[in-house]
């Protein structure tokens, strides 16, 4: 018989061992994995969940129906390299000063979101289209910096600086004028990838999704025991837009851009889901957060032939109206996002940083007063948010003429200036009418006097930002 000392004895030590269980999965709740994914020129209607009946994106319909539709969901700039910057930063791109594509690099004195995981012992890696610097100090132009993945917390890299074609990337002839050098100067394939600061010869031949999954499920294979962070940024579907034959297959009944067009697209989904199914294969996915978003709307030639859609929306890329900046959005944690959610707050990719802070707990320092511009999604995924507590606030420089378009929605009032000679100052309500069909300017002259002003404020916030007040020399 065992004594009663001993009964008790082996109470505790069962309640110790309970609690030690409890406690180490409260940790791993609060360190979760976290993969951001981004698509590169997929406008709002580009994909199935938003309510395209023709493009095949079976593996993102069902992120999104495993966890959260993001309805309004906004990258930063109506273009690819601002936008990026600000989904690593949390902030502005007006901040940090990457305006247009090719103009720049990220600065080593912002805060990045590997930065910050990295004091938290988590593997760091990013895959695909870096654009916010050059990844080979070789191949700098008169455009834009040496400023690699490495040199803002990522551990392994595996990059281009730019676009590179859909389909066998490094043969597919290309027009390097097309990403900032002499016009008419054709190449075979795009930018090179660099992998860890050494260009890449190996594994490069079809499908680019497939040619950067083939780095990424390596990363999460080696990391799955302990916290990892992997942002995943693919070429497609940006042009030049190339697909395989199979993946035009099931578009023949369209015409060959919409066939390399939705072939690229389904391409990528494809290996979405192969690394969804990675996750569940490890048995990590219920500690592992996936967001999953574009970088702008739909490219402007492909959006003005009606191959890319951004829905019923006005504008494309380049543009300061809703399809220039709406983008589709998803995101997916099972257990603890509730599965077919869907939310018409506004979000950002300014808001990856702030939610991923939050979820591990990472207090900004004191010391550090430099501004964040996004809010925590997770009480908005949760439904406990009903409506944006902060403005959004949006810019990028036409290069050319020199002029910034710029818009800045608060609450659902939005006014923008258009990126344009002698363009037009506009004011709309987003409540009732989402597709900017009627300028109220002139009907509210008050109000587009007041949003204006704080137009203003916010752009001359974000030019002290980007003089230096922010960094600590």
């Amino acid at each position: 018989m065992i004594s009663y000392d001993c009964r008790n004895r082996i109470v505790w030590v069962s309640i110790f061992l309970l609690a030690a269980i409890t406690s180490a999965a409260a940790e791993e709740q609060r360190r979760p994995n976290v993969i951001l994914m981004m698509s590169d020129d997929q406008g709002w209607g580009d994909v199935g969940f938003n309510g395209n009946a023709d493009v095949m994106t079976p593996n993102l319909d069902s992120m999104a129906a495993a966890g959260v539709r993001f309805n309004r969901f906004y990258a930063a700039a109506p273009l690819c390299s601002p936008t990026r910057g600000s989904c690593l930063t949390g902030r502005f791109p007006f901040r940090f000063g990457i305006l247009a594509a090719h103009t720049g690099g990220m600065r080593v004195g912002e805060i990045t979101i590997p930065e910050m995981f990295r004091k938290q012992d988590y593997a760091t890696g990013f895959f695909g289209k870096w654009h916010i610097g050059w990844v080979k100090p070789d191949e700098v132009g008169t455009r834009g910096f040496y400023s690699p993945p490495s040199h803002h917390g990522f551990d392994e890299y595996f990059a281009t600086t730019s676009a590179v074609p859909t389909w066998d990337p490094t043969v597919t002839p290309a027009d390097w004028g097309s990403w900032g050098g002499e016009p008419g100067q054709p190449w075979k394939g795009g930018f090179p990838y660099v992998h860890n600061g050494v260009e890449a010869k190996e594994n490069l031949d079809g499908d680019d999704s497939r040619v950067i999954m083939d780095r990424v499920i390596p990363f999460v294979e080696s990391h799955a025991d302990a916290p990892f962070f992997a942002t995943v940024w693919f070429h497609a579907p940006h042009e030049p837009v190339v697909a395989g034959e199979s993946y035009k297959q099931p578009y023949r009944k369209f015409g060959k851009a919409r066939q390399n067009y939705y072939g690229c697209i389904t391409a990528m989904d494809e290996q979405i889901g192969r690394l969804r199914a990675k996750l569940r294969e490890l048995g990590i996915e219920k500690r592992t957060l996936i967001f999953f978003c574009s970088d702008n709307g739909p490219a402007d030639g492909l959006a003005k032939k009606g191959v890319a859609s951004a829905g019923p929306f006005k504008g494309h890329k380049h543009t300061m109206y809703e399809g220039g900046v709406l983008v589709p959005a998803c995101a997916e944690w099972p257990g603890v996002i509730p599965a077919g959610g869907a939310t018409s707050v506004r979000c950002s990719t300014v808001d990856f940083l702030p939610t991923i802070a939050a979820l591990t707990n990472n207090k900004k320092s004191q010391k550090d007063s430099r501004p964040i511009d996004g809010i925590n999604l997770m009480p908005v995924i949760h439904g406990e948010v009903s409506q944006r507590p902060i403005p959004l606030f949006f810019g990028y420089r036409r290069l050319h003429q020199g002029i910034d378009g710029q818009a800045l929605i608060a609450g659902n009032w939005k006014i923008l200036r258009e990126a344009k000679k002698n363009g037009r100052v506009r004011l709309y309500n987003l409540a009732e009418d989402p597709f900017e069909e009627h300028d109220l300017a002139d009907q509210f002259p008050a109000r587009a006097e007041q949003m204006g002003r704080q137009l203003s404020d916010l752009d001359a916030s974000c030019q002290r930002s980007r003089d230096g007040a922010d960094y600590r020399y």
